[in-house]
């Protein structure tokens, strides 16, 4: 078992929903966000109903990229050394393009992408040395295909992630002596605190911790990517990716 986890994004959401099922699980996390106050209830709440794990928290603005790097070496020391790493810290922010929305749109792809890469990065770097490792990137089914509206600049940043997260396991083939593992996984409709404003179609909506524990499944099996829930996702990844864009539109 990959025992030492980190987890960016930590504090709410899908990050907040896989610590406690790993946590369950017995796995010993490094769970790092901007709010360290909601991370530390969340340390608190993980320690009393699993007094056998080790919970470590960090403030972790994953746009100050030399930050990435130290508090990830931290985490290290914490728990000596990490075994997986979960790229999950994300923004939803955005515009149609052209109208005025810039910095919003600049600050999503500077956090998921960019700060993505330092993720990455930092991680691959620790895995290398130990020759072990598993990297995990959340990726998004709107990956699959240019998304219109607020959802064009997301939807790139994590076209991109899932291209970063292939590059780098193509880096691994062939290459001898190492255990080091990348998956990428596209969930659908989670419900999550990131998307409560947002008019999705709620009928193929899943709650937190349906989404989660299908996350953590797909982790656990390691697999190369998925569509998380497989069902109705998986089928729909392959409709979006060579369906006319018109019909891809009325689909988000």
């Amino acid at each position: 078992m990959r025992t030492n986890v980190l987890i960016t994004g930590a504090s709410s959401g899908l990050g907040a929903g896989m610590a406690r099922i790993l946590a369950a699980k017995g796995h010993h996390l490094a769970l790092t966000a901007r709010r360290v106050d909601r991370l530390e209830a969340l340390r608190d709440e993980l320690l009393a109903a699993h007094p056998g794990i080790e919970v470590v928290v960090h403030a972790l603005d994953v746009t100050d990229h030399e930050q990435v790097f130290a508090v990830f070496k931290q985490a290290v020391v914490d728990l000596g050394g990490l075994d997986r790493v979960i790229v999950n810290a994300g923004l939803g922010k955005g515009g149609r393009i052209g109208t005025g929305r810039f910095e919003a749109n600049r600050q999503t792809a500077e956090t998921n992408f960019v700060a993505a890469l330092a993720q990455c990065e930092a991680a691959m770097e620790h895995f290398y040395e130990r020759k072990a490792g598993h990297l995990v990137v959340i990726s998004s089914m709107s990956a699959m295909r240019g998304m219109p509206s607020s959802m064009t600049t997301y939807a790139a940043t994590k076209a991109g992630l899932a291209m970063l997260a292939e590059g780098i396991r193509s880096d691994l083939i062939g290459r001898k002596g190492l255990d080091i593992k990348v998956t990428t996984l596209f969930p659908g409709y989670i419900a999550s605190e990131m998307n409560e404003g947002v008019q999705q179609e709620t009928r193929m909506m899943v709650d937190t911790e349906t989404g989660c524990r299908a996350l953590v499944a797909k982790i656990e099996a390691e697999v190369v990517d998925a569509a998380v829930p497989s069902w109705p996702w998986a089928p729909l990844g392959q409709v979006m990716k060579y369906a006319p864009l018109g019909i891809v539109r009325r689909m988000v």
